[in-house]
């Protein structure tokens, strides 16, 4: 299964960003791994990066199709668009 199907089978739930972010608008990264958002939404993504508002650290160095997609994620109470690549997002589970 392919990463943007397994992250549009788990909308509304949980994941979690073990690396910090790359943003573009403040031009540098945030320092913050390791954090817990809201998954609203999932599109494929293309090779312009201007198009997401920041990255994960394996972004850049994938390439291969399957394994990125753009998340829109509630992120500091926020909603961003966000490139994520396979290695760098973890989809949480429910308890029950």
């Amino acid at each position: 299964m392919t990463l943007l199907k397994k992250l549009e089978s788990h909308r509304g739930g949980l994941v979690r960003l073990p690396t910090q972010l790359y943003w573009y608008d403040r031009g540098g990264w945030d320092g913050t791994p390791g954090r817990l958002c809201l998954l609203l939404d999932a599109v494929p993504i293309t090779a312009d990066p201007r198009q997401v508002a920041a990255r994960t650290a394996a972004v850049a160095r994938v390439v291969a199709p399957g394994r990125v997609a753009r998340a829109h994620l509630l992120i500091d109470g926020q909603p961003r668009w966000i490139g994520v690549a396979e290695g760098d997002v973890e989809l949480i589970n429910g308890a029950g």
